[in-house]
């Protein structure tokens, strides 16, 4: 009986080995970057909004922050962006606005933009829909920079809506 117990267990032992079965473990996912030609260009701002745009110098930072988001490589280059466009925008929120732009439509606007940097950065800390977020983030400061040439455009008197 011994011996039949004995050659029972090493027969499920050798069954149990499955020689040439190899298990392969689960490749991790690299991460896979958005590539930033597929993003939406910003808008162009006409002359005339330009040459009121020149002297305001906090509106100049966020724009040349701005600009260095289409040269980002990867994930930490974004965040290293959104950071500092954060900081260039409270800048601006707290800057005195040219007289030509200081209207509830332009800083209605700004605020849009600063609410979309802040759902980037939080898609970026939480690793959820980084491109999704980006291109809402610029499409709200398109709106942003073309509120400018709306303003500019307009030729509507409001003295004359306004009176009695």
């Amino acid at each position: 009986m011994g011996k039949i117990v004995f050659y029972g267990m090493v027969f499920m032992l050798m069954g149990a080995c499955k020689q040439g079965a190899t298990t392969e473990a689960p490749k991790e996912k690299a991460e896979v970057f958005f590539s930033v030609d597929s993003l939406p260009k910003p808008n162009e701002i006409n002359a005339q909004a330009l040459a009121d745009l020149k002297e305001w110098q906090e509106f100049n930072a966020l724009e040349t922050t701005f600009e260095s988001l289409y040269r980002v490589a990867n994930r930490e280059d974004l965040v290293l962006v959104i950071e500092d466009m954060i900081e260039k925008q409270k800048a601006l929120e707290a800057s005195t606005y040219p007289e030509t732009f200081d209207k509830e439509q332009i800083k209605s606007r700004q605020k849009v933009f600063k609410t979309f940097i802040l759902k980037t950065k939080g898609n970026l800390e939480y690793r959820v829909g980084v491109k999704a977020s980006t291109i809402e983030m610029i499409n709200a400061y398109n709106a942003f920079r073309n509120q400018f040439n709306v303003i500019v455009n307009s030729k509507l008197d409001t003295i004359l809506i306004l009176s009695d």
